[in-house]
């Protein structure tokens, strides 16, 4: 068993997003589970190897209450998500057994693949409304961003339609959740907790709304309300406004990313966005593939070890964080003998970047059912679409546990 106490490369730095994929395979080859530091200074282990992701995601002595760290956190100055205000209140995400399974299950049973199903006329007309506004912006001769244009605006609609948000905020959800993903999830900056902190006060007042008239909405935050107000045992008022908070992050920025890395891997490879055009029957598959590709989700959130835990053969000494990189296991080579290669067609491309075991993302149905009709909406009726520059050029998310790109200045 070994300590990894070598030389502990920088993760996360301002540079890191834009060459993930090269820094993570040079990390891989110092060994499957690497020790490594954040541009605060706050030590954690990070796991690259897809067998071992799979394990550290569903051990029992690695769990996400972050007082098992709270020691470490502190000597590195890192404040927790934790609590109302400039942090995360109580939420599925965020906790361990037995109070996952409680916060979970009302808001699962929102996301079958039967009821996310019967979204997909609205996910198309809203996909649609925002290819028309593209081709009246390439008419005007104005320039076009795909992740303003489209990637960003269709997903928090989404979401926001499905959790009962009026529209008054949807233009301002992409910037808060932005900033509140924009450090990781153990080291929030001034900006992230100001993120935190603008959709905390929202999500309270529109939780305080529906208190009011309970009866009078069929979306789900007006069901959770409902449910509090008649089973004692339902979520508690912080649990109810993680749960708005969370499902308005994961529900929209996790997508946001998966249709801005897919179209960028489709824009850098033609060929494979021509395969689609022709057929797209493989659009199912090829969001899979995107999935593993780039996925949206760089870094889980940390996990930390309730007592001395060996994985892979380190030793995560107790109270010790750790992240498990889903963009590094996406390309593991020792899954598939070319992850580096786009191949929509392909059928036996494993990921995990919805997660593994009983935090597996509630929202995957969702998602993926998003990325097929937004995918395929743009390839058909925007056939000429080209990149405006190069991709080396793209600017990508800075820090944070997501990963995607910030912006698609495109052409017709």
């Amino acid at each position: 068993m070994t300590t990894a106490e070598h030389e502990k490369p920088l993760v996360n730095d301002p540079t890191f997003k834009a060459e993930a994929h090269a820094r993570y395979a040079g990390l891989r080859g110092r060994g499957p589970i690497q020790r490594v530091t954040q541009p605060s200074g706050y030590d954690l282990y990070l796991v690259l190897d897809h067998d071992l992701a799979r394990v550290a995601l569903t051990h029992p002595d690695l769990l996400k209450d972050p007082e098992i760290g709270r020691e470490a956190l502190e000597a590195a100055g890192v404040l927790s998500y934790r609590g109302r205000g400039q942090g995360l209140a109580a939420n599925m995400l965020m906790a361990d057994p037995p109070d996952h399974a409680r916060l979970r299950g009302p808001v699962a049973r929102s996301f079958t693949p039967r009821r996310v199903e019967e979204l997909r006329p609205r996910v198309q007309e809203i996909a649609d409304a925002l290819v028309d506004a593209i081709e009246a912006k390439a008419a005007a001769g104005e320039p076009i961003d795909l992740v303003e244009d489209f990637t960003a605006p269709l997903p928090v609609m989404v979401i926001c339609e499905l959790l009962g948000v009026p529209t008054d905020a949807r233009d301002d959800f992409r910037d808060w959740t932005l900033a509140a993903v924009s450090a990781g999830s153990a080291t929030p900056s001034a900006a992230q907790q100001q993120g935190m902190l603008a959709l905390n006060t929202y999500f309270s007042e529109l939780i305080a709304a529906k208190q009011a008239t309970p009866d009078d909405g069929d979306d789900l935050l007006t069901a959770l309300v409902r449910l509090n107000r008649d089973d004692e045992d339902a979520l508690n008022a912080e649990e109810l406004l993680g749960t708005a908070v969370i499902l308005l992050i994961a529900g929209h920025e996790t997508t946001v990313n998966l249709l801005g890395n897919a179209m960028a891997a489709l824009l850098d490879h033609p060929e494979q966005a021509a395969l689609l055009r022709g057929r797209p029957e493989l659009l199912p598959g090829a969001v899979e593939e995107f999935l593993r590709f780039d996925a949206p989700v760089d870094q889980t959130p940390l996990r930390f070890a309730v007592r001395d835990v060996e994985l892979g053969g380190v030793l995560i000494p107790k109270g010790s964080a750790l992240t498990v990189s889903l963009a590094a296991v996406g390309r593991d080579p020792s899954v598939l003998g070319d992850p580096a290669e786009l191949d929509v067609t392909r059928t036996d491309g494993r990921h995990l970047s919805f997660g593994h075991g009983i935090h597996y993302c509630v929202g995957a149905p969702l998602a993926r059912l998003e990325g097929a009709v937004a995918l395929g909406t743009l390839l058909r009726r925007l056939p000429t679409l080209r990149l405006a520059g190069a991709y080396a050029d793209l600017r990508w998310t800075v820090g944070g546990i997501m990963h995607g790109p910030l912006e698609l200045p495109v052409t017709l």
